[in-house]
């Protein structure tokens, strides 16, 4: 069965948003030089910015604002595009999108940049012009999927170029399993906080794309780093029954903890569905509501195994 389908331009606003330094220091590095740690780095309210443009195709783009603090300079913005497919790229539609931008802002200083998913050949630059001037010249800053080697980013310290290792161009299942295997240990040692770690574990995942004999090579080769997603889904888990726990105390009776803790591992586990597989039916989630905490413990071990929802509910416990 194949895996699912990631939504691309949903991952890649996360991941700007969740990580904007770290996200232009990649994407952006020309323009990354002078962010010294005073600056702020704010991502542009989303309602604000449909608000002005107007166009649907617009609403995943992802705008942040630089302010230095001691004003030395005016403010700065990163216009990001995320572009699934290389083809349905416009340059045109991306001078609109910041010329509206720095209209809306006041500002000049606007630094467009377009993450492609393909590497296929895409128009850089435009200029318009007559026989004595050029009246506009356009470019704009990107970064193509497959285009750059994962070894040169097998050992950074960013997240985002850790995590983006498996879209990286990488040869054989030999290299696409080290690719994995980075980013992993990337998200364990960069990023603290449990809940970003499972939500780009996912990302990782989707990302690499293992099939079953690629996933099973995994487990032997890099036991560390399976153990690492393990970890991620086991400690998910833990947070479920302590949630569960804490809501059943309020009830202040026995029969109300077991309900709420039952009610804890089922949540955490249709939210690793979900953000594995996609929206759960209402005859998954009626399994789930109805399976005893075993079981749940059980599922749960098996969402990163698995190719599907009903896979992971069909197995035995």
């Amino acid at each position: 069965m194949s895996q699912q389908t990631p939504d691309y331009d949903q991952d890649f606003k996360n991941l700007i948003v969740d990580y904007p330094r770290e996200a232009i220091a990649f994407f952006a590095s020309q323009e990354a030089v002078r962010l010294d740690e005073s600056v702020r780095v704010l991502p542009i309210r989303q309602e604000q910015l449909k608000e002005r443009l107007r166009h649907h195709y617009r609403a995943l783009d992802t705008p942040l604002h630089i302010e230095w603090s001691n004003g030395e300079r005016e403010v700065l913005a990163f216009a990001f595009e995320e572009e699934t497919r290389a083809e349905r790229f416009d340059i045109h539609r991306l001078i609109h999108y910041c010329t509206d931008l720095s209209q809306m802002l006041g500002t000049t200083r606007i630094v467009p940049v377009v993450i492609f998913l393909s590497a296929r050949p895409v128009p850089t630059r435009l200029e318009l012009a007559g026989d004595q001037h050029t009246y506009l010249s356009f470019q704009y800053l990107y970064w193509q999927a497959g285009a750059e080697s994962y070894r040169q980013h097998l050992d950074s310290s960013n997240i985002v170029a850790r995590l983006c290792l498996p879209l990286m161009h990488w040869e054989g299942t030999d290299e696409k399993l080290e690719a994995r295997a980075s980013a992993l240990q990337g998200l364990e040692t960069l990023e603290p906080d449990p809940n970003k770690r499972l939500k780009y574990a996912d990302f990782v995942d989707n990302y690499a794309q293992l099939d079953d004999n690629e996933q099973k090579l995994f487990r032997q080769r890099y036991p560390e780093e399976e153990a690492i997603m393990t970890g991620i889904v086991s400690r998910s888990r833990q947070e479920g029954r302590q949630e569960g726990r804490q809501e059943g105390r309020q009830e202040g009776r026995q029969e109300g903890r077991l309900e709420g803790r039952l009610e804890g591992e089922a949540k955490m586990l249709a939210r690793m569905l979900e953000r594995r597989f996609g929206p759960l039916n209402d005859q998954q989630l009626e399994r789930i509501r109805s399976a005893d905490e075993q079981t749940l413990w059980a599922w749960s071990d098996r969402v990163f195994q698995a190719d599907s929802a009903d896979e992971v509910l069909d197995s035995q416990s």
